[in-house]
């Protein structure tokens, strides 16, 4: 009997009151669904912690791009005795940090040095395979290098050539490794 009153009440209700109402509740199911979803599968913990890791990226890469934007453009080097810039070992260390590029012409220097990665070089026409900049904090060095192989042309070889980077090359935009002492 309890149960027809209510009914019948809530049918005497104008319809834009009904609908109103109709809205309202499925929006509350709506929220409670995705919050019982969240609570199995939100992974909250870890999204946060992601994010905060790559707002620390973009801050580092931002500090690292100003570094930059200030050196003069031109040869930065490690080293006394040229008319070059020569870099603090702090800024040094920022700079190989900073520095993602390992131009033909870097390379072209290091081949010098070892024949079997000119050659592997030369016969795949000039195809690099990987590359990287790195700093050694046990040695207080930047270290760059790269790979050749003839796979793209059926040689089964591979010649990893990697030294120490006496220099860069500043553009005012980014660095470039400028040469790479690899004996």
């Amino acid at each position: 009997m309890l149960k027809d009153n209510y009914l019948n009440r809530f049918k005497e209700l104008p319809e834009t009151v009904r609908q109103f109402g109709g809205l309202i509740t499925l929006t509350i199911i709506i929220i409670l669904s995705f919050g019982i979803l969240n609570i199995f599968w939100g992974g909250g913990d870890e999204l946060i912690r992601k994010m905060k890791l790559e707002e620390e990226r973009i801050a580092k890469e931002k500090k690292l791009s100003e570094l930059i934007s200030k050196l003069p453009s031109g040869i930065l080097v490690t080293f006394d005795g040229t008319d070059h810039y020569k870099l603090t070992d702090e800024i040094y260390e920022q700079v190989c940090k900073a520095t993602k590029l390992l131009p033909q012409r870097a390379i072209m220097a290091a081949h010098f040095l070892n024949y079997e990665a000119y050659e592997l070089y030369t016969i795949n026409g000039n195809k690099i395979d990987e590359t990287y900049v790195k700093w050694n904090k046990e040695k207080n060095k930047c270290f760059a290098g790269y790979t050749v192989s003839g796979a793209n042309v059926g040689v089964n070889k591979t010649a990893n050539v990697s030294g120490e980077v006496l220099s860069f090359l500043s553009t005012g935009i980014d660095t470039r490794v400028y040469f790479i002492k690899n004996f």
